[in-house]
């Protein structure tokens, strides 16, 4: 019998689970072809292009961003603009735009690589807990535990219970089997998003449904949880919306300021336009020049 959880809410001897997971996820893991590779770029693009974004909208966008910026060092040389412009379709474009600054911070304080521990990766633009443990885990292959959307809604279930943050990793830590941090938490990640899923659930297919305290009965304990994410916001008619129509007409050529309000979508608002393309300009995802609006 393998060493048993002791975190309170959940009663579950942890090498049991694992050897469930993992034989189930040896059949049913998902091709994503940043699982070929232990690049820790290339990695790291990976996480950050799929914050909040498909899946299999990432993939063909990383192949091609991989293939024009295969390091740190060509990243850094580019303008944020080139990198902003690679982003077309994934949405979220500041997330290209604090990569770059990421890339230029590795390339003049770690000599164009990616360190390999958490608080120097904390330490780089743009990079939180989760994606500093994925590089760790996926890139490192270090035996800690990822904590995202999908991870903290099964360990939710599992127990029946919300968590705090700080025992939600404490958990996800836990379950890490020596030596097989990165093919866990990849079954684990996969286990989230193909089964247990935030709006249909398909515990009759869960490996691990009898230890399982939910199973779709009574109040979603993953609702509120560490880690689990509460949904966005309306997207239709919101100022995201207007950054983003006006960021992919910059990708196309300059627009004239004057024009920004009608290129946004907000008509006679200018004090909205003002605000919005404040914030842009701010973010660094946008500069002003002789009356006309650039990508960086």
């Amino acid at each position: 019998m393998g060493k048993t959880g002791t975190v309170k809410g959940l009663n579950v001897a942890n090498s049991d689970m694992n050897r469930t997971v993992l034989l189930w996820w040896r059949d049913a893991h998902r091709e994503l072809p940043w699982r070929e590779t232990r690049d820790p770029w290339h990695i790291l693009v990976s996480e950050v292009m799929s914050q909040q974004t498909q899946v299999e909208r990432v993939v063909p966008k990383w192949r091609d961003f991989i293939e024009r910026f295969p390091t740190p060092a060509a990243a850094a040389q580019a303008s944020a603009g080139d990198l902003i412009k690679m982003w077309d379709g994934l949405g979220y474009n500041r997330r290209a735009v604090m990569l770059h600054h990421c890339a230029r911070q590795v390339v003049e304080q770690h000599d164009g690589e990616l360190p390999d521990t958490l608080e120097e990766l904390l330490d780089l633009p743009g990079i939180g807990p989760y994606t500093a443990r994925a590089v760790l885990a996926f890139a490192f292959e270090r035996d800690v535990a990822v904590l995202d959307t999908n991870v903290g809604r099964v360990l939710a279930r599992l127990a029946g219970r919300s968590w705090k943050p700080r025992e939600a990793q404490a958990r996800a830590d836990e379950l890490v089997p020596a030596g097989g941090g990165w093919e866990w938490n990849q079954a684990l990640l996969d286990l989230g998003a193909q089964v247990c899923q935030k709006r249909t659930p398909q515990c009759e297919r869960c490996p691990v449904q009898r230890c399982c305290s939910w199973r779709g009965t009574g109040p979603d304990p993953s609702v509120g949880s560490a880690g689990v994410s509460t949904g966005q916001s309306r997207f239709d008619g919101s100022d995201r919306q207007g950054r983003g129509r006006l960021v992919a007409a910059l990708r196309v050529g300059p627009v004239e300021v004057g024009q920004a309000p009608e290129v946004m979508g907000f008509g006679n608002d200018t004090e909205r336009s003002s605000r919005v393309l404040a914030s842009l300009l701010g973010d660094g995802m946008v500069v002003r020049s002789k009356g006309y609006l650039h990508l960086p």
